[in-house]
């Protein structure tokens, strides 16, 4: 009996010294969300700070829309063994295909069953953040990325209703011309391109033709996702010809001053006009989704991961398992502009457009999202901007579909 309660007595120092240990030292935490996407990550971190008064949280931002500059300091940080404590990065194949693969993370699948995650999450999402029977990343939201904004005020008083397909579109994009509208979509830098051409190519194919094209089933050069680049140069003249200089911010506000009709961009949109720019979602600001995708639901998720090697190590899967937590998803969540992952987050605590999205969640039908890394590894998302290039300096569909074959090639896409 003495030994046994000596054992026992041992096992609770032992917790009670990682618990101590766990409320003191620093946590980096590592990420894109820097000016409007801001405000959500730092409310999550004040909630971290009410458990762990004791740790040092270092708000590791680096800006970039989509991540492109943080990726690219992720990778000599990985690479030179200096990995952050966690970091965010999308779920799916932009995770597994670069670092899982590596051998650079931790499997997290015992956190999953200690947390009950296989019941909180969707089987699908955790199917698309599993790998080799490990479980690599905790996801935080869902965002939606086919969805086209606009300002029901200034639709109304144009005279044009949101097209639901893009050979409505490109007759509604006409219409705005001849009212004096010189650019009726609003368009950003080269990703929001890329974002937008995803939108285009979901509706060319339809959802098992997109499913395909990622599996190898459909290959870049068939006359079917050719089509795509067709119809996606036909939108791009209704677009402004300063895109490459503005950032999606500034093109979502191109739209809110009436400067432009529609946007293309994902549900992050939302959180930028409701709480950065303080409309109301439904009311001075509306959404569809993008033309000829109607009931589906192009998904991303943003994530974070346990590197091998992290210096804080308890401190990060402290914050894993609050980003995981009902908590934590809905504090974040609705200022955001996303959904919670989970499948018990409470309606009530999102707006408009949140709740409409929590609908489509559970009703459409899902996809992958190219650009924000769920179909396609990092291999090949890297230098799809390329190809992206490309085609807007030739505006050769063939062109652009021989260089995505080409890479998809390379890469071993579908593989």
């Amino acid at each position: 009996m003495e030994v046994g309660m000596r054992k026992w007595l041992l096992a609770i120092g032992v917790a009670l010294g990682l618990n101590a240990l766990a409320q003191t030292g620093k946590l980096e935490i590592f990420s894109w969300w820097a000016g409007d996407e801001g405000p959500a990550l730092e409310a999550l971190i004040r909630l971290y700070k009410q458990k762990y008064p004791g740790v040092d949280v270092i708000n590791a931002t680096v800006t970039g829309g989509a991540g492109v500059n943080a990726k690219a300091v992720l990778k000599t940080r990985m690479l030179g063994g200096d990995p952050p404590d966690t970091f965010q990065v999308h779920a799916g194949q932009e995770l597994i295909g670069t670092w899982v693969v590596a051998d650079r993370m931790e499997d997290l699948t015992a956190l999953f069953k200690q947390e009950g995650w296989l019941q909180a999450f969707p089987k699908g999402l955790v199917d698309l953040l599993s790998y080799k029977g490990g479980i690599w990343s905790v996801p935080v939201n869902i965002h939606r990325s086919n969805v086209m904004w606009y300002i029901p005020a200034k639709l109304k008083e144009w005279g044009v209703t949101p097209p639901k397909t893009w050979a409505e579109f490109l007759a509604t994009c006409q219409t705005l011309k001849r009212k004096g509208l010189e650019a009726p979509l609003a368009l950003g830098e080269n990703w929001t391109q890329q974002h937008l051409w995803e939108s285009v190519a979901l509706a060319t194919l339809g959802a098992d033709g997109w499913a395909n094209l990622w599996s190898g089933k459909l290959k870049f050069t068939d006359p079917k996702a050719v089509a795509v680049w067709e119809t996606f140069g036909k939108v791009l003249d209704c677009a402004n010809k300063d895109a490459a200089g503005l950032s999606w911010q500034q093109a979502v506000d191109r739209v809110v001053q009436g400067k432009a009709a529609f946007n293309i961009m994902g549900d992050w949109a939302a959180g930028y006009m409701s709480t950065t720019l303080k409309l109301k979602p439904g009311t001075d600001f509306a959404w569809a989704p993008s033309p000829g995708t109607s009931g589906i639901f192009m998904m991303l998720s943003d994530s974070f991961g346990l590197p091998k090697g992290a210096k804080n190590r308890q401190n990060a899967i402290n914050w894993l398992k609050l980003v995981g937590s009902k908590e934590g998803q809905d504090t974040f969540n609705p200022l955001k502009g996303s959904i919670a992952a989970r499948l018990d987050s409470d309606p009530a605590k999102y707006n408009a457009y949140g709740q409409s999205a929590m609908k489509d969640w559970k009703t459409n039908r899902i996809v992958g999202s190219l650009v924000h890394g769920a179909v396609a590894p990092e291999s090949f998302m890297s230098q799809f901007g390329t190809v992206m290039e490309i085609f807007l300096q030739s505006k050769n569909p063939q062109a652009a579909a021989n260089a995505a074959q080409a890479i998809a090639n390379q890469v071993g896409l579908g593989r």
